[in-house]
């Protein structure tokens, strides 16, 4: 599946790729800017930049099952390659809050320099 964020619309379109159709529209926090996919396919992560969190979705039922607060201003994602965490770069903090995707809980949050934004992770 390809999941959009709809920053406009506060959702997350879930378009099929073999028939180029919207299967599902799930709601999720305000603004959402970027949307991150699991190693394993099973959840997805949604920065909301307009409400300092993070929607955590099942790619199964298309339904959010966690809200994550993190930093100000939430832009970009990036997943550890081995599922274990989620980086969230928050623009307006300066920031990086770290997601344990276990309990779904910010476990560290790194500060970095000005408006980070784009970001890559690297073992």
């Amino acid at each position: 599946m390809v999941y959009v964020a709809n920053a406009g619309s506060n959702s997350v379109s879930v378009i099929d790729p073999t028939t180029n159709q919207v299967v599902a529209t799930i709601p999720v926090g305000h603004n959402p800017v970027e949307v991150a996919v699991t190693p394993d396919a099973s959840t997805a992560y949604v920065a909301n930049a307009g409400s300092n969190s993070v929607s955590v979705f099942s790619t199964a039922s298309n339904a959010v099952v966690a809200t994550v607060t993190v930093g100000f201003n939430p832009v970009n994602i990036a997943i550890k390659p081995d599922g274990t965490r989620v980086y969230v770069a928050n623009a307006g903090s300066n920031s990086i809050s770290v997601i344990d995707t276990g309990s779904k809980a910010v476990v560290a949050t790194v500060p970095v320099g000005l408006n980070p934004s784009e970001y890559s992770y690297q073992a």
